[in-house]
């Protein structure tokens, strides 16, 4: 395992459980920072209209998302002021590899927010966020994830908090 302290991690326990919310609301909250937003799946969807290719081979595909005007969470990640954000889409087994080759776009030492629950077991992360939610559509385990450090937040909670305790200082993501 890895550390990466300008490395935001954010996983969930189900689809819709607000990973992509709090991503967005930290890249607006910190926007000054020019973070970098990355997401990671393991579903090959089809590809849409805004994704320049970077790299693909059997098992993964990389983008940069460069439409705004969309609904997809990467969209969502820029119009939030990111300056830039990647999409993969990766088998399990070439998830390190894919993570790597998008870092190595990445300038050193910038801070980046990424949503990849699978990511964890390769990487420690300057701060890892799990999200949960009442209203999941598609339950995910990630017990074995919530033993590791982290702090965890309720999508339907994230409006009563004014401010996410977190802060990028000197290339490490730190809580509050």
């Amino acid at each position: 395992m890895i550390t990466i302290n300008n490395l935001l991690l954010i996983a969930g326990t189900g689809t819709k459980s607000g990973k992509t919310t709090i991503a967005c609301r930290i890249i607006r909250q910190l926007r000054e920072l020019q973070i970098i937003g990355i997401k990671i799946t393991p579903h090959f969807h089809e590809t849409t209209t805004g994704l320049l290719t970077i790299s693909e081979e059997n098992g993964y595909s990389i983008y940069e998302e460069t439409d705004p005007a969309s609904f997809k969470d990467t969209s969502r990640m820029l119009v939030a002021g990111a300056s830039r954000v990647y999409f993969a889409k990766v088998w399990d087994d070439q998830l390190f590899k894919v993570f790597s080759e998008i870092m190595k776009l990445i300038p050193e030492g910038a801070p980046v927010i990424c949503e990849s629950p699978a990511l964890r077991h390769f990487v420690e992360p300057g701060a890892f966020i799990i999200m949960t939610s009442n209203t999941i559509n598609k339950h995910k385990d990630i017990s074995n994830l919530q033993k590791l450090p982290h702090v965890m937040f309720q999508l339907e909670n994230l409006d009563t908090i004014g401010t996410i305790p977190v802060e990028f200082k000197d290339g490490i993501w730190y809580f509050r």
